[in-house]
This record gives structure tokens, C-alpha cells and sequence, in this order.
């Protein structure tokens, strides 16, 4: 017996319990609405996720191929016509995740309106959005099992295969996934760290991203300016992080340790050392220092420490910021992720400026010489000129092999002159076959892109505007997006039965019977897309 079946039971036997009082309610009606309804709350959610990640890792440590993949999406409806296009195309939504980026939620979802990404918006609207988008996706799935249910109901009146819709609806598969959320650098010290993880863990997240920048000074990942905290100080967010999952009872919660120390070259303060070779001393050692020969050349102020045996003093920036010294990026991320690992994190992100699978393998296996199954979580950024950066790749490489390149200027490749040509075919291909490639070679679990519907969304609405109020007019509505539509076999083309009013009408006859005032009438136009 299904659970379908199952909860048909137990509804009968409690309303025959009830008496006549509830005469009006149906055990089949019951069944269904808690069927569309799998996902009662945030923690459920988070809870059921979280098992579908740590298989998912597991998976891709026996074979790279498994990898996972996430676009960054900015509201409940994107996420939920994001994941419905994967189930329709894929056929399932096996290793397929949502991202919830920071950079999406100030520059979109912030109240004070566009933010540049520097932890600018409220604290709230993190988890707000990550309640949204689990609501859209929960709502998909009542959709999807609402249309089954009118399925059932016609087979069984018109004598069709009700045992195939019947293992359709016991077998659905949902349209739930893990979430990957961006907690920035904890929004604060690491007690606000905690209360704002269990905000977004309670709203479904299973799975929290956080970086090892200065919290109050955070930078967007593909910025200049960035500085990063101490080790401690950044453990310390973790900890608390992992405590606010096992509070909640998830306890296989998925915690991503970004480092941002390949780009950033400043640090606000010096940790203190109490054990020979401990972190603090290993941090410290990427300090760019002078030597400090004669005490009394010392100025008011001057921070001065012993460091490898020597007297030295810290360059510091009138700004109060210690500096790094040149070309010391790959050593301090490589320390960051393997102290990260060992300390509780479940898996890496490495911020790059280009997108290169050498560069990335390169630091990943130097990590796992220390950590042997270290995994990344991986940035496919649209802040990368992807088509110059592989065009530069390619032309690079034929430079290697001892390929004539005179037919190409390297600094100009973006051109259009070059799209048609050998070279920037080979690189789209590389392109094409990046995330397999970097699965495979640079320990890549999980692909996202931060904000690509913030792009889509950009780009569609300019090609709609262009022609709408051009000489178009409707033509480019209907040719552009409605043609598009029908043709694709979108189900938003019907947006009225998207936004629920198929599923207002089913509960309408659920509650009214036969006086139910429904939409879905004859007169509903609608009905011209059937």
C-alpha cells in the first residue's frame, strides 16, 4: 500500500471517529492536499536536503562525473521555473541545486534598494528569501500533483490506466533541492553569526557558504579592497555556524568555507602566537615586515614583533590595515582551506580571478596532499570575461605547442572578427566542457553561477523593450516571448494556472462541493492555450 493509499486510510477511520460533524470532509481530498504538501517546514526541508548533499558528496568521491550544479536565483518564482525547467529537460532534478547569492539579495532584494555586495542589506532578507524560494518550489509541487490528481480522476471515469498515474503519484519526485545560501562573513562577530544560521537553517536552508573576510569591510569576491581575518577569528564563525545545525537537529549540515586570500592582500589585525608553528605564527609569516635595527628610529605609534627570531616591524597602511607580502596568495589559501577542513568545514570555495582549471587544480591538490577528499564548491562567475579568458587560454597554449598565431592579436580576441576561427572554436569548446573538466581534474563537487538570472533577466527585458516600443510593437511580444512559449511547451505561457488558480478551483470543490464558484470556466482565455 502507498503512502497515498496509506493516509486515505487513516483519514477515513478519523472521520468516521469524528461522527457526523464531519461528514463534509473527504479522506481522498485529505490525502491529496497533505500529498502536495510533503514539506510541512523550514526544518523538514533542511533536514531531507541536507541527506540529499552528503549522498551527493559521497557520490562524487567514488566518481568526479557525479558533480553538482546551481544557478543563482533572486526569487521564489525564478527558482521555481529554474528547477521546473530542469525536471522537464533533465527528466529529474538529480544533482541539480539553487544558490541564494549575497551579491543578488543587495543588489535586488534589499530594502534600501541596489547594494553593492559588501554586507550591506539586512540581515533578514537571507533567510526571507530562502522561505520565498522554498514556497514557490513547494507550490510546483502541489501544481505538478494537482494535474496527476485531475489525471486519476478521468482515467477512473473513462476507464484509463489509473495503476500508471497511480505509480506517477506514489513515485513524484520533488522539485525540493539544497539551497547553498550566502551568509557573507557572518554579518558580525560569531554570536550574530549564529542567530542569523539558525534564521536561514529554520527557513530550509541545509547548507551555509561563509568567507573569511572582515565583516565589517566585506568586499564582492571579484573586487579589490579585501581583507581577511585571522584564523581563529574565522574558525570561531564555523563553530558557530555547525551549533546552530545541531540545535535545530540537523546534524548533517553542509558548511562551505570560502577564502578569499588569493585576491586579497590585507589583513585588519595581527593574531597573537602562543605556540611555536601554531596558526597565528603561520599567519603571520605572510606579513610583509621590515627589519627593525635600531629601536629609538621607532615612531610614536610604530606596531613592532618578533617574528622568525628577528625584530620586525609590519607594514601597516594609514588606513591601520596590515599588509601581506607580494605573491603569497596560493600559500595562504592553500593554509586556509586545509586549517578550514580540519576544522569542522565540509567543503572548500576558492576565489579566483579567471576561471582555469590548472590554476584551480594546481591549489586543490596541494590541499589534498593534507586533506586527500577536499572538494570545492566553485564560482562560474559572470564577473569572468569567459570568451577572452578562453580565447587567451587557447591562443597561450598554440603559443606552447609552437602554432602559428599571427592570424590573432591576444589583447583583442573579444572581437567579433574572431567568432568563425579555429581558435575560438577550440575555446568555446573548452567552455562547453569546463564543468566536467573541472570536476575531473581540480576537485570541483559543486558548479554554480552567483547571478546569472540577474542577467537573464537584464538582457530578456532589453530585447522585449527594444522591440515593444520600436516599430514591433505587440510583434515583439508575441513573436519574442508568447510564440516562445507555446512552442517550448512552457507552462508560465498559462499564467494564471501558474500562479494556482487550476489549484484555488480543486480546493474550492473540496470545501464547496457543487456550489464552488470557479475560474476555469468557458469564458476563462486561458482555455485558448489548451
Amino acid at each position: 500500500m502507498s503512502q497515498y493509499q496509506q493516509d486515505q486510510a487513516a483519514f477515513a477511520k478519523l472521520i468516521k471517529e469524528q461522527g457526523s460533524a464531519w461528514n463534509a470532509i473527504s479522506p481522498e481530498f485529505a490525502a491529496r492536499m497533505k500529498t502536495q504538501n510533503r514539506f510541512k517546514t523550514g526544518l523538514d526541508i533542511a533536514k531531507y536536503t541536507a541527506g540529499i548533499m552528503r549522498k551527493d558528496m559521497a557520490d562524487y568521491d567514488a566518481d568526479s562525473a557525479q558533480y553538482t550544479q546551481s544557478l543563482g536565483c533572486w526569487h521564489g518564482f525564478i527558482g521555481q521555473q529554474k528547477m521546473l525547467a530542469v525536471k522537464k529537460h533533465q527528466g529529474t532534478t538529480d544533482k541539480s541545486y539553487l544558490y541564494l547569492s549575497g551579491w543578488m539579495v543587495a543588489a535586488l532584494r534589499s530594502e534600501f534598494g541596489p547594494l553593492p555586495d559588501q554586507s550591506m542589506h539586512e540581515k533578514t532578507s537571507v533567510p526571507a528569501l530562502i522561505e520565498e524560494l522554498y514556497t514557490f518550489l513547494r507550490q510546483a509541487d502541489a501544481r505538478e500533483l494537482g494535474n496527476l490528481f485531475n489525471q486519476l480522476d478521468a482515467a477512473q471515469a473513462n476507464g484509463g490506466d489509473v495503476a500508471a498515474i497511480q505509480a506517477q503519484i506514489d513515485n513524484f519526485e520533488t522539485h525540493i533541492v539544497p539551497i547553498i545560501a550566502d551568509i557573507d562573513a557572518g554579518f558580525g562577530n560569531e554570536e550574530a553569526t549564529y542567530l542569523l544560521a539558525k534564521k536561514m537553517i529554520e527557513a530550509g536552508a541545509c547548507c551555509i557558504q561563509i568567507e573569511n573576510q572582515v565583516s565589517d569591510a566585506k568586499q564582492c569576491g571579484h573586487q579589490d579592497g579585501k581583507v581577511t581575518v585571522p584564523h581563529e577569528d574565522f574558525l570561531a564563525k564555523i563553530n558557530a555556524v555547525r551549533y546552530a545545525f545541531l540545535e535545530l537537529g540537523v546534524d548533517d549540515g553542509v558548511i562551505v568555507a570560502r577564502t578569499d586570500s588569493l585576491g586579497a592582500g590585507l589583513t585588519q589585525k595581527i593574531p597573537v602566537s602562543t605556540n611555536d608553528g601554531d596558526l597565528a605564527e603561520q599567519y603571520n609569516a605572510f606579513l610583509e615586515v621590515t627589519p627593525v635595527a635600531d629601536l629609538a628610529a621607532l615612531k610614536n605609534g610604530d606596531t613592532i614583533m618578533k617574528l622568525n627570531n628577528e625584530i620586525v616591524k609590519p607594514v601597516r597602511l594609514p588606513n591601520g590595515l596590515f599588509k601581506f607580502k607580494d605573491n603569497t596568495g596560493f600559500d595562504r589559501v592553500v593554509l586556509d582551506c586545509v586549517t578550514s577542513l580540519q576544522n569542522g568545514a565540509d567543503l572548500l570555495w576558492i576565489e579566483t580571478e579567471k576561471p582555469h582549471v590548472g590554476q584551480i587544480a594546481e591549489m586543490v591538490n596541494a590541499i589534498r596532499k593534507t586533506v586527500p577528499n577536499a572538494k570545492l564548491v566553485y564560482n562560474n562567475s559572470p564577473s569572468f570575461n569567459w570568451t577572452l579568458n578562453f580565447r587567451q587560454q587557447i591562443f597561450d597554449t598554440m603559443v606552447e605547442e609552437g602554432k602559428d598565431v599571427s592570424a590573432y592579436d591576444r589583447a583583442a580576441l573579444m572581437s567579433i572578427e574572431y567568432d568563425t576561427s579555429e581558435l575560438a572554436q577550440i575555446a568555446d569548446e573548452k567552455i562547453r566542457t569546463f564543468q566536467a573538466d573541472a570536476a575531473r581534474e581540480a576537485g570541483i563537487f559543486h558548479h554554480l553561477i552567483t547571478l546569472p538570472t540577474y542577467h537573464t533577466a537584464a538582457l530578456s527585458t532589453d530585447n522585449l523593450a527594444q522591440g515593444y516600443f520600436g516599430d514591433q510593437g505587440m510583434l515583439a511580444y508575441v513573436k519574442g516571448v508568447q510564440r516562445q512559449e507555446l512552442r517550448q511547451g512552457l507552462a508560465c505561457v498559462k499564467h494564471q494556472a501558474m500562479a494556482g488558480s487550476d489549484m484555488g478551483d480543486t480546493h474550492k470543490e473540496y470545501f464547496s462541493g457543487d456550489q464552488a464558484l470557479k475560474a476555469s470556466g468557458e469564458d476563462n482565455t486561458m482555455n485558448q492555450f489548451d
